[in-house]
């Protein structure tokens, strides 16, 4: 998913009067569309599943870091009593 920057680089203008076409594009090559507006990039344009697997790899990432704080703080239990206490 590298960025082409002819290609995936595009101002709001262009945005606004291609819209089905450039979500076709998203949808289709599964490549962010970059969004310009007076010349700095402001936004990204993505598919729909692209999105939702990178809300889902953060709540992954954030759960990992709750429990990395448990392990710091010392709020865990020994394997065995988890496992035994579940049978």
């Amino acid at each position: 998913m590298a960025i082409n920057l002819k290609n995936d680089i595009k101002p709001i203008s262009y945005i606004k009067t291609n819209a089905a076409e450039m979500m076709k594009y998203v949808n289709e090559r599964k490549n962010p569309i970059v969004i310009t507006q007076n010349g700095e990039a402001r936004a990204v344009l993505v598919d729909i599943e692209t999105y939702q697997e990178t809300q889902d790899a953060f709540a992954l990432l954030s759960l990992i870091r709750i429990a990395e704080h448990d392990v710091q703080n010392g709020n865990t239990e020994p394997a065995k009593k988890v496992f035994a206490e579940l049978r």
